[in-house]
């Protein structure tokens, strides 16, 4: 049975940056993708950025400044993957969560393993 398992949230000040870690068990990254999306409350959930096993990077996020400030990885050795979040601002509290699929695409509905979610809450 496919697991996702997300970590690494919690309360950080604006300003800050945090690194979110995915555990993935019973399917291999090498050979399919890996994405991070986010849902803050009241809001549709989003995909954030997206990354194969062979390495190709896609990102969703729309701004500059955010294509700057998110940075996904992946380590197929161990078979997990993170995201790094800097500058964060208050804009950035949501849910976030990590979702495997056999490709990267943009819409959520294609990646049939996610997590439970971690809790990133930007306040001062």
């Amino acid at each position: 049975q496919v697991r996702v398992v997300e970590s690494g949230g919690g309360l950080v000040q604006p300003g800050g940056s945090l690194r979110l870690s995915c555990v993935v068990s019973e399917f291999t990254l090498r050979n399919n993708a890996i994405g991070w999306f986010r849902q803050a409350p009241g809001k549709e959930r989003e995909a954030i950025e997206c990354v194969e096993g062979r390495g190709f990077l896609h990102t969703y996020v729309d701004s500059g400044r955010d294509r700057d400030r998110f940075l996904i990885a992946i380590n197929n050795a161990d078979n997990t993957a993170s995201l790094e979040i800097r500058d964060v601002t208050p804009e950035d509290t949501a849910k976030y969560y990590c979702a495997a699929a056999s490709a990267c695409r943009r819409d959520g509905a294609g990646y049939p393993y996610w997590g439970q979610g971690t809790q990133v809450t930007v306040s001062s």
